[in-house]
C-alpha cells in the first residue's frame, strides 16, 4: 500500500506521516528532507543556488541514502549522516531556492518514484512533501492533503524550532514558513486537495488525533487493516 500524504509548512505533515506509517508498519519517505539534502550538498560544495544549472548537475550526481524507518529515518549523503544539519536555520532560508529548481525537481521526483516503487514489492510506504498526491504518486491506494490554519501552522513550526509558541518565537519563524510556502507555490500545488485526494484539517487537531485522522482515511479508502 502506498499513501501520499502533502501539505503545507508547519501542517504537521513529518510527524504524523511517521505515526501513520509506524501504525500501518509501513515505510516512510520524508521528500522534504532530500530536497534539503540536496541544498546541504550544493552548499557544501560552494555551488551557488542561483546557478540553476550547476545545482541541477550536482543533484543528479548526489550520493543520497534516504533510511525509510518511521521509528529512526535517517539521510546520508556521501556516507555523512545530515539528518540534523539538515534541520539548521540556513538550510531552510536556502532550501526554497533547490526546491524551485525544475530539473532538481525531475530528478528528485525520479528518485521517489524509485522509492515508492521499490516498498511496493514489501509492505508499502507512507511518503509526504509538497507534490506527493499530484506529481510523485498520483496513482498511490490512498491520498491525503494534510493542512492547517495559517496561526495554528506558525504556532507549530515556533514550538518546533524555538520551544514556544509566545508572539517572539511565532514572528522568528513567520518568513521561514510562508516565504517557503509563497516560493514552492510557484511550481507546485499544495494549498488544495486535487481530485480524489482527502483533506485532513488538522487545525484544532492534537497529534494522535490527527494521526487517527490519517488512519481513518485509509480505512475508508482500502478497508480495516489486521
Amino acid at each position: 500500500m502506498v499513501v501520499a500524504i502533502d501539505g503545507p509548512s508547519g501542517s504537521g505533515k513529518s510527524s504524523v506521516s511517521r505515526g501513520v506509517a509506524s501504525a500501518l508498519g509501513l515505510a516512510y519517505l520524508d521528500t522534504g528532507a532530500m530536497y534539503r539534502a540536496a541544498t546541504w550538498w550544493c552548499l557544501d560544495r560552494g555551488v551557488p543556488l542561483t546557478d540553476v544549472d550547476a545545482v541541477a548537475a550536482q543533484v543528479r550526481a548526489l550520493p543520497l541514502v534516504m533510511g525509510t524507518d518511521p521509528a529512526n529515518p535517517t539521510v546520508h549523503v556521501g556516507g555523512v549522516d545530515v539528518g540534523q544539519a539538515i534541520r539548521e536555520t540556513a538550510i531552510s532560508s536556502a532550501v526554497s531556492a533547490v526546491a524551485t529548481n525544475l530539473e532538481v525537481r525531475a530528478e528528485l521526483g525520479r528518485l521517489q518514484r524509485a522509492a515508492i516503487d521499490e516498498a511496493r514489492t514489501r509492505a508499502g510506504i507512507v511518503a509526504e512533501g509538497r507534490d506527493i498526491t499530484t506529481v510523485v504518486a498520483p496513482d498511490a491506494d490512498v491520498r491525503v492533503l494534510l493542512t492547517a490554519s495559517e496561526d495554528a501552522r506558525l504556532a507549530r513550526r515556533a514550538r518546533d524550532v524555538h520551544g514556544s509558541d509566545d508572539a517572539a518565537a511565532v514572528e522568528a519563524t513567520r518568513d521561514q514558513v510562508l516565504r517557503r510556502d509563497a516560493d514552492d507555490s510557484t511550481v507546485v500545488q499544495f494549498h488544495e486537495a486535487a481530485d480524489g485526494v482527502v483533506t485532513v484539517d488538522s487545525s484544532h487537531l492534537d497529534f494522535d488525533q490527527t494521526v487517527q485522522a490519517v488512519l481513518d482515511v485509509v480505512e475508508s479508502v482500502v478497508g480495516p487493516r489486521p
